[in-house]
């Protein structure tokens, strides 16, 4: 099994949905990888376009049993005194990705837009983001007799 650093850099949004009445959106964003989650901060006052330009590291393991490759960028608008909005998701599948950098050692998906979609499906913006592999050991699991 192969163990590497996927390093995710998240770079900023544009055209989000809108879901406060008076005044701006504050959104930050959810990042997951299978059990693995953190938040950004929250890009407050920045609206419809926010700029976040933050990175985070996740462990990843290949291969996994599930097929569980799916990093999940969940787009919230932080509210004060009420339950924090929900403003739609981005789903990268990052199998290939991971695959090339266990061959070669490194893969890099330059900052690129993916669609943000919202629980009906409909398209609601777009996230920027770019991903990179780097794959750091391996080890085996079972010494040939």
């Amino acid at each position: 099994m192969a163990i590497g650093i996927m390093e995710v850099k998240l770079a900023g949004a544009k055209g989000l949905r809108h879901s406060d009445f008076l005044g701006r959106i504050d959104p930050y964003v959810l990042l997951q990888y299978r059990n693995q989650e953190y938040k950004s901060i929250i890009a407050k006052r920045q609206g419809r376009n926010p700029i976040w330009n933050e990175k985070f590291k996740y462990i990843v393991d290949y291969p996994v049993d599930d097929d569980q490759y799916n990093l999940v960028l969940k787009i919230m608008d932080h509210d004060t005194y009420t339950a924090d909005d929900y403003l739609g998701e981005a789903k990268i599948y990052v199998k290939e990705l991971i695959e090339l950098g266990v061959e070669k050692g490194k893969a890099k998906l330059r900052p690129r837009k993916y669609r943000v979609v919202y629980t009906n499906l409909t398209y609601c913006g777009e996230i920027q983001v770019g991903i990179t592999f780097t794959a750091k050991k391996e080890t085996v699991e079972e010494d040939i007799i």
